[in-house]
């Protein structure tokens, strides 16, 4: 599965931190996430991250962009809501796109325990009917 993996600045020390904890099943999927986030989980776990552009660089924008194509099948993000963050928006076009594409969506660590939980124990392979990976076949054109 391909999960993302966002965290604003004041939940980036417990995003890694859940990442450690759930290392062995994050292991198992596909991980992409914002810069700095990604690089501070790589750092910590030793995991393989696909980083992307910061948040506020256009990062939100390439994980909602794949939302969008429908080619994510979890996404947490660790949000501060008393922080007053200028990507708002950003995250309501998010969620929007995780909500149409039936993408489950966490916000907090309690929500995100919740669906790695389910992914460890196989609740969410009903995504690899809904969204399944397509087999990429290499032709040799050679002569």
């Amino acid at each position: 599965m391909n999960i993302a993996l966002i965290a604003q600045n004041r939940k980036k020390e417990l995003m890694v931190q859940f990442c450690i904890a759930y290392c062995g099943a994050l292991s198992q999927h596909e991980l992409c996430s914002t810069g700095s986030t990604g690089r501070l989980i790589a750092e910590a776990t030793g995991l393989k991250v696909t980083s992307l552009l910061p948040g506020v660089s256009g990062g939100d924008e390439q994980i909602a962009a794949r939302a969008s194509y429908n080619e994510l099948d979890m996404v947490l993000i660790f949000r501060d809501p008393l922080d007053r963050y200028n990507g708002d928006s950003d995250f309501i076009n998010l969620q929007r796109l995780c909500d149409a594409n039936n993408i489950p969506f966490a916000t907090n660590i309690a929500t995100a325990e919740v669906l790695i939980q389910g992914l460890i124990r196989g609740d969410l392979a009903w995504r690899d009917i809904v969204n399944p990976k397509k087999e990429i076949r290499r032709t040799d054109f050679s002569i």
